[in-house]
C-alpha cells in the first residue's frame, strides 16, 4: 500500500484564452464528454489510492468547485425518478464515491507564478512523506492512470521527487520544459530547461503536470524565492531539490494532452471521445464525412 495519500490539483489560473466563458466559469470545469476536466484528474488520484485531493482554486471560484463536488442536486434526482430515467443519475453517484476533496482558496498574497498554489497548500501536506501535484489543464489518456504510474514508481524506489515526462519530436522541443539528466544517469534530473532554443535541447523528454514532491520542496519554494519575471516558479525549487538530492523522471505510458487553449482542448476532447466505445464509431463517421 502506497504511503502517498494526498494530492494537490492547481486550478487557480485565469483561463484567459477561453474568455468570455472563463469570466464566470473555471477552465478546469470545461467538459470532456460528460465530465469536467478536473474530475478526470481526481479519478486518476482515486485509481492511485489517494485519500485526499486538495484543489487550490481562485478565491472567487471556490464555491463553484464546492457546488460541483459537494452539491446533492436532489431536484435533478427527483426529476429523473419522475421521468423513469434514474439510470442517468448513476454518474452523479460516482462523484460521491471519489476521495475526500478539499477546496482551498489560493493565497493571493503570495507572488504570482505556478508555485503559488502549491505553496498555498503547504500546511496541508508538510507532514507527508510525499504528495502528488497536478496541473489542472493537463490530461493523460492511458490504460493505467498517470498518477498511479508515478506513485508506483516512487513506491518501488523512494526519492526526493518524480517528474512525469513524455518523449516529444525534435521539432516540438522548443515548446516545452525539457529535462536535462545528470551525467551518467538514466533517470535522475539535473534541471529542466524551459523552451530551449532549436538544436540546444538536452533531451527529448518534456516535463508536464504530474509530479511527486516531498516536503523538501518547501525549503526552496518560498515567498521570497521568485525567479524569472519576479514570479514564483515550482521548477526553480525543484531544480534546487535535484541539486541537493535525487529527483527522477518517469516516462508515463500514455498520451499527455493539454487543454490550455481552445484548439488543444478540442483535440483532447475528440481524443477522449474516440477512446470511448460509446462514441468512437459515430464520431469517426462524422469526421470522415467532413
Amino acid at each position: 500500500m502506497s504511503k502517498i495519500k494526498r494530492a494537490i490539483i492547481t486550478a487557480a489560473g485565469f483561463g484567459s484564452r477561453f474568455l468570455p466563458i472563463t469570466k464566470t466559469f473555471p477552465k478546469e470545469m470545461l467538459p470532456i464528454i460528460d465530465k469536467p476536466i478536473i474530475q478526470y484528474l481526481v479519478e486518476e488520484c482515486a485509481e492511485a489510492g489517494i485519500e485526499e485531493v486538495i484543489i487550490v482554486a481562485s478565491p472567487a471560484e471556490v464555491t463553484k468547485f464546492e457546488d460541483y463536488f459537494y452539491g446533492s442536486a436532489t431536484n435533478i434526482r427527483t426529476l429523473m425518478i419522475r421521468q423513469g430515467k434514474l439510470d442517468r443519475w448513476g454518474k452523479v453517484e460516482q462523484l460521491f464515491k471519489l476521495p475526500k476533496i478539499t477546496i482551498l482558496p489560493q493565497d493571493d498574497r503570495l507572488p504570482y507564478g505556478n508555485g503559488r498554489p502549491v505553496l498555498s497548500a503547504k500546511d496541508l501536506v508538510a507532514g507527508e512523506e510525499a504528495f502528488v501535484v497536478m496541473w489542472g489543464d493537463d490530461m493523460v489518456l492511458s490504460k493505467v492512470s498517470a498518477v498511479k504510474q508515478i506513485v508506483d514508481f516512487y513506491d518501488a524506489d523512494p526519492c526526493d521527487g518524480i517528474l512525469a515526462v513524455q518523449e516529444v519530436p525534435d521539432d516540438e522541443l522548443d515548446r516545452y520544459g525539457i529535462v536535462k539528466l545528470k551525467a551518467g544517469s538514466k533517470d535522475e534530473i539535473e534541471t529542466v530547461i524551459e523552451k530551449p532554443e532549436k538544436g540546444k535541447a538536452p533531451s527529448n523528454l518534456a516535463s508536464y503536470g504530474r509530479y511527486i514532491l516531498t516536503p523538501k520542496i518547501f525549503e526552496y519554494l518560498k515567498a521570497d524565492a521568485t525567479g524569472l519575471d519576479d514570479e514564483l516558479w515550482l521548477q526553480d525549487a525543484n531544480d534546487q531539490v535535484a541539486k541537493h538530492g535525487r529527483v527522477r523522471v518517469k516516462v508515463v505510458d500514455g498520451e499527455w494532452m493539454t487543454t490550455g487553449d481552445p484548439i488543444r482542448y478540442m483535440k483532447t476532447h475528440i481524443s477522449f471521445m474516440l477512446a470511448d466505445p460509446k462514441y468512437e464509431k459515430d464520431l469517426r463517421e462524422f469526421v470522415r464525412g467532413l
